[in-house]
């Protein structure tokens, strides 16, 4: 399914189920596809997932799109506008928690819970190895970012820390297929670029975000990986203390991505949140 937004055409997969809306969030560098595992043990659910343009997307954005994380944000909250989705579970993880966040701090009229997975917070930006390797790259042209990620079609690179290795355990066939749009359409290059250096000229934005995180009185569920080695595990902790229906759980055997580590345990906790 496709979206005609202020920034340029959104893809994303609805599932039409009969139970509560969950919209899932993606991070950097990665498609719905993330979401797989859990949507199909949520048949009772409502699943709607995006494909954000934060570098696997395969419909470039218009020259002018606001591509900063905020920008990104306000398309996100345009995309629930569109298709008039309400009583929102908004769950996010990797920079897709970030995005989530920037939406819990303007207020998110159409989102009722919130799950926060093992995400960017804090001063954690850019995440890990990953995330600063990646906001180096971003300096490059688009020509030679696109040079430089070639490198990734090889499984022995993406499993190294600075690409995907420290973020999914069991997950290498599906990042392998998130680079196929940035590899394949210069449009896609450009507007990563744009992302990165957008990102990058604003290092202190989660910070001023978790200020206003208090003011979210909705229930809110922080899932992190227990193994975590991008995302420190005290930011579940804080994160969770800092809102006031916050809850944490730890999930053992995963690395940031949960979706693509433990799927199953994944969508039981979102089942049992949502109370569906």
């Amino acid at each position: 399914m496709q979206i005609e937004l202020s920034a340029g055409t959104v893809e994303y997969t609805d599932t039409g189920g009969p139970g509560p809306v969950v919209v899932f969030v993606h991070g950097l560098l990665m498609d719905g596809s993330l979401w797989d595992g859990p949507v199909a043990s949520l048949a009772d659910h409502r699943c709607v997932v995006p494909t954000l343009p934060l570098g696997a997307h395969g419909q470039p954005m218009r020259e002018d799109a606001d591509l900063s994380l905020p920008g990104i944000a306000s398309l996100l909250t345009e995309f629930l506008e569109g298709l008039d989705l309400r009583d929102v579970t908004l769950v996010g993880v990797d920079t897709g928690g970030a995005l989530v966040q920037l939406l819990m701090a303007e207020g998110a009229p159409r989102v009722s819970r919130v799950v926060l997975a093992s995400c960017d917070a804090f001063d954690n930006f850019p995440p890990g190895l990953t995330g600063k390797t990646l906001f180096l790259a971003g300096k490059l042209s688009p020509g030679l970012f696109g040079l430089f990620m070639q490198q990734l079609r090889l499984r022995a690179v993406r499993r190294l820390p600075i690409a995907f290795g420290w973020l999914t355990k069991r997950g290498d066939a599906v990042s392998a297929g998130w680079l196929r749009p940035l590899l394949s359409q210069a449009a896609v290059r450009r507007d990563t670029v744009r992302v990165l250096r957008a990102a990058a000229a604003a290092p202190g934005i989660l910070l001023e975000v978790a200020e206003r995180l208090p003011s979210f009185d909705r229930p809110a569920l922080v899932v992190w990986a227990r193994e975590d080695r991008v995302m420190p595990p005290e930011h579940g902790k804080r994160l969770a203390a800092l809102l006031p229906k916050g809850k944490l759980v730890e999930v053992a055997d995963s690395y940031t991505l949960l979706p693509l580590d433990q799927p199953a345990e994944f969508a039981r906790l979102v089942r049992e949140f949502t109370g569906g």
